[in-house]
């Protein structure tokens, strides 16, 4: 009985050693995130804007975006806070969606922009092979996970 116990709690605290660990370590190797003003000075050259909003139908407590999101021809800039995660990614979709099979449904119709790394405020390069008013709407992804995270209708 006493090995049992000792098993059960040995591998509990590695579980959630592991779970720490996968929530905590982008946020420890996360580069400095973009100043207000550089986000705002790309949004003022903007041709688009759109805001991620808290309470989609798969965001929650650990998934989630809030802000402005400033969808320009060369660059794409937020203003604002995601809950810190792994492997995030920038798609482009010609639909709006808010939950993951939506995602899942038009993601080979949806294009990928970048990765993201930081969780407050971030600016990513548009690639030249992307005209973003192609599309209508931005979503942020957990690729790793297969997580949706946050999206907003830019146009």
């Amino acid at each position: 009985m006493k090995y049992l116990i000792l098993s059960a709690t040995h591998i509990g605290a590695l579980v959630a050693g592991v779970a720490l660990g996968i929530y905590l370590l982008p946020i420890l190797i996360a580069p400095e995130s973009p100043s207000v003003q550089a986000v705002q000075a790309a949004g003022a050259d903007a041709a688009f804007s759109g805001t991620f909003q808290r309470d989609l139908t798969d965001s929650d407590a650990l998934h989630w975006g809030e802000g402005t999101l400033f969808v320009g021809t060369d660059t794409i800039a937020f203003e604002g806070n995601l809950a810190p995660g792994p492997d995030y990614r920038l798609y482009l979709s010609p639909e709006f969606v808010d939950t993951e099979a939506g995602f899942e449904a038009l993601k080979s119709s949806m294009v990928e922009v970048a990765p993201i790394s930081t969780f407050e405020n971030f600016m990513v390069s548009v690639p030249a092979t992307i005209n973003p008013a192609d599309y209508t709407a931005a979503i942020v992804w957990c690729e790793t996970f297969g997580q949706f995270i946050t999206a907003a209708t830019y146009q």
